[in-house]
């Protein structure tokens, strides 16, 4: 080292020039790289603009046979009553989101003009997802109507697992994160979390509310979310919330219950869904609609095997832990369930249609009602995956699948505490009932009913902030608690 540095110390002049240049290159490089990289920092706007600005190889494909198609299979004649209208505020609402969408969003039409994209006055929430499909559909939802009560542009971040389930919902743009996003791969992570949270801002105290906001800002609202977390449902924090131009927001829960408790917003929310029990119906129905892959799967099933039937019937069985909750034990609550409220009755040609992870269910009531038995009614299945995957894209799209074709049902039997059942039930608009699976962890008392038939529609949030609960003093929004989960919320109408 020693002889380096006299080696170096005897070079010639401009040598040393050149070095100490480059040196100083390389430290101011590093230095303007951590405050363009900062949300703290007015210099992070820059790459954001610059992430939005660029093209990317995904164009928008106006094709979308399911929005097109799906009123051809969405009832039988002896369906429900006709599924809920939107309100022409919401549908004014829509229209004049999809223009902000256009300007504001990533640019995917090559026949834009770039002169016309312009982020300076536009606002951004980024979704990003982490468990099940049906638990990320109520994150996604409940992200969308927060963009509209707060006139923010949606994006996503879907990883490859999420690749063409659904169409592209806003015309001429996309709602993906572009790839060049800063951050892109650490919006759920632990380290930006601590750094960049809105819960960590509150509880460090680090920033002044009055006068200044970061530039981006994490809202973390999972199951496992803290007391500053859960803040962010407080109105008087929706103001600072309110001037942080990027939020990105992680959870996985139907959080529009906590929205309706909410003085901010509840004015708004009423005159969007004056029928207060057809929220998620009505943004799934317009957010989710599959991609052609996906409806090609699920309407040549429905043509082989659903289509036929004077009535059909879905049974949507989830057993969160199959090692300490028994065959046995949950085939007694769904045959309690359906002899009592007489929901398989002979009268007229059926078809049962089983969503479950696991096969044995599918067979036992194949056994006791299929056609071997009873020639009026037919058992299908359409997969039967063990367990449930993560980061695997061909066991969302039989998810996906799953979930439309139990929407597509005259009658339906959910299970409890179970997003995938909510799902199906808010897209197909029928009020489930919800059998009462056994579990370890809360058992219900032998006196209590095998099922349940749900008040209306609403999927239920599980993990609502203590203040949010009816029976504390000030809470006046139109919510109860749900009917499978003592310590959820769910919106009960006005």
């Amino acid at each position: 080292m020693g002889r380096r540095l006299t080696e170096f110390l005897n070079s010639s002049s401009s040598g040393k020039f050149r070095l100490i240049l480059v040196a100083a290159f390389a430290v101011v490089s590093l230095l303007f790289a951590a405050a363009l990289l900062s949300p703290e920092s007015p210099f992070f706007y820059l790459p954001l603009r610059i992430a939005l600005s660029s093209r990317r190889p995904r164009i928008y494909d106006p094709t979308c046979d399911s929005r097109r198609d799906h009123h051809s299979y969405s009832a039988t004649k002896y369906h429900r009553t006709p599924s809920p209208q939107p309100s022409p505020y919401l549908l004014a609402k829509l229209r004049d989101y999809e223009d902000l969408h256009r300007r504001c969003g990533p640019l995917s039409d090559p026949t834009l003009n770039p002169q016309e994209f312009r982020t300076d006055d536009c606002k951004f929430v980024v979704y990003a997802p982490s468990q099940g499909l049906g638990n990320r559909i109520l994150g996604l939802s409940s992200t969308f109507l927060y963009a509209l009560l707060t006139n923010r542009v949606l994006l996503v971040e879907f990883g490859p697992d999420m690749e063409d389930l659904f169409c592209e919902p806003f015309p001429n743009s996309t709602w993906y994160l572009p790839e060049t996003f800063p951050f892109r791969f650490q919006l759920q992570s632990h380290r930006f979390r601590k750094a960049y949270s809105f819960g960590t801002l509150l509880q460090k105290k680090e920033e002044d509310q009055q006068n200044s906001a970061p530039a981006l800002l994490q809202i973390f609202l999972q199951d496992k979310y803290n007391d500053y977390d859960k803040l962010f449902f407080r109105d008087e924090n929706q103001g600072f919330v309110h001037r942080v131009p990027w939020l990105a927001l992680v959870h996985d829960g139907y959080l529009i219950p906590c929205l309706f408790q909410m003085q901010s917003f509840r004015s708004e929310l009423e005159k969007l869904f004056p029928d207060q029990e057809t929220v998620f119906h009505h943004l799934a129905k317009y957010l989710l609609s599959p991609s052609n892959e996906a409806w090609e799967h699920i309407t040549g099933f429905y043509k082989a095997y659903l289509a036929k039937a004077e009535e059909r019937i879905g049974f949507q069985i989830r057993v969160f832990e199959p090692k300490k909750t028994t065959f046995p034990a949950v085939m007694k609550q769904i045959m309690s369930c359906t002899q009592k409220h007489r929901i398989l009755p002979q009268s007229r040609s059926k078809s049962i249609f089983v969503a479950s992870l696991s096969r044995k269910y599918y067979e036992e009531i194949d056994s006791m009602y299929g056609e071997r038995s009873h020639g009026g009614i037919a058992v299908y299945q359409a997969s039967h995956e063990g367990k449930q995957h993560f980061g695997d894209n061909s066991h969302n799209m039989k998810a996906w699948m799953d979930i439309y074709l139990l929407s597509m049902s005259d009658v339906l039997v959910t299970s409890s505490m179970s997003t995938f059942g909510y799902v199906a039930a808010g897209i197909a608009g029928v009020r489930p009932w919800i059998v009462m699976i056994p579990d370890p962890y809360h058992p219900r008392g032998a006196d209590e009913p095998s099922c349940e038939r749900a008040v209306n529609i609403e999927p239920c949030f599980h993990f609502p902030p203590w203040f949010a609960y009816p029976d504390q003093p000030g809470t006046v929004g139109p919510v109860a608690r749900c009917e499978d989960v003592s310590w959820g919320l769910k919106i009960v109408g006005g």
